[in-house]
C-alpha cells in the first residue's frame, strides 16, 4: 500500500511540475482606497472597455500584429462583466474615464498613477518572456496595478491565455474585503 502511494505521488509530481513551470507569475498589487468592483462593474458591463498598450513583448513581430492577435486572448479571459475589450479611443472623452493599460517590458521605475497621467516607459525586453505591468485607471488615478510574467514563444503562446484569466482576477478583484466597508452599509 505505500509502495502504490509512493509510486502515485511520483507521478503526480512529475505531471505537476510543467505546469508550475508554465505558470504565469502575478506580481505584487495594489489597490486604491477608491477601488470598488461595482464601479468596474457598472463601467463595463455590456460595453467596450479600453484598452491601451504600451510596448512590444515580442520584438520579431510587429506591434500591429501582436496587438491584434493578443485582442481575442483577453477577450476570452475576460473578467465577469459582459465587456468587450477594444483598443478604440472613445468618441468622446468619458468622465470617468476608465481603462486598463498593459505596459511590456516596462521600466523598474514606472509608477501606476503616472502611467495614468500618460507618461510610459519601457526597459529592455527579456527573449522569451512575455512580462507587463497592468494598471487600471480612472481618469488620473490608478484603481489597481500588478505585474504578471509568463514564458512564451508568441502572441498566440496558450499561456497568455492563462495569464490574462490570472490577471484580470487580480486587477477586477471582487473580493468583499476590498468593498467600501467590506460590503455593508452605513446608515
Amino acid at each position: 500500500m505505500r509502495y502504490a502511494k509512493k509510486i502515485a505521488a511520483a507521478i503526480a509530481a512529475i505531471i505537476a511540475v510543467p505546469a508550475i513551470a508554465g505558470a504565469a507569475t502575478i506580481g505584487g498589487t495594489y489597490y486604491a482606497p477608491q477601488y470598488d468592483f461595482i464601479d468596474f462593474w457598472n463601467a463595463a458591463d455590456n460595453k467596450t472597455f479600453q484598452v491601451i498598450l504600451d510596448g512590444n513583448p515580442f520584438p520579431n513581430v510587429p506591434a500591429d500584429d501582436v496587438a491584434r492577435r493578443l485582442l481575442p486572448t483577453m477577450q476570452i479571459a475576460k473578467p465577469r462583466p459582459n465587456l468587450t475589450f477594444t483598443y478604440d479611443n472613445p468618441a468622446e472623452m468619458p468622465r470617468p474615464y476608465y481603462r486598463l493599460v498593459l505596459v511590456f517590458d516596462y521600466a523598474n521605475d514606472l509608477g501606476a498613477d503616472s502611467v495614468c497621467a500618460g507618461a510610459r516607459r519601457t526597459g529592455p525586453g527579456t527573449p522569451g518572456v512575455f512580462k507587463l505591468f497592468a494598471v487600471y485607471c480612472r481618469n488620473d488615478l490608478s484603481l489597481s496595478q500588478t505585474t504578471a510574467w509568463t514564458p512564451a514563444t508568441g502572441p498566440d503562446d496558450p499561456r497568455i491565455e492563462q495569464l490574462f484569466r490570472e490577471l484580470f482576477l487580480v486587477v477586477f478583484s471582487d473580493s468583499m474585503s476590498l468593498r467600501p466597508n467590506n460590503g455593508l452599509e452605513r446608515r
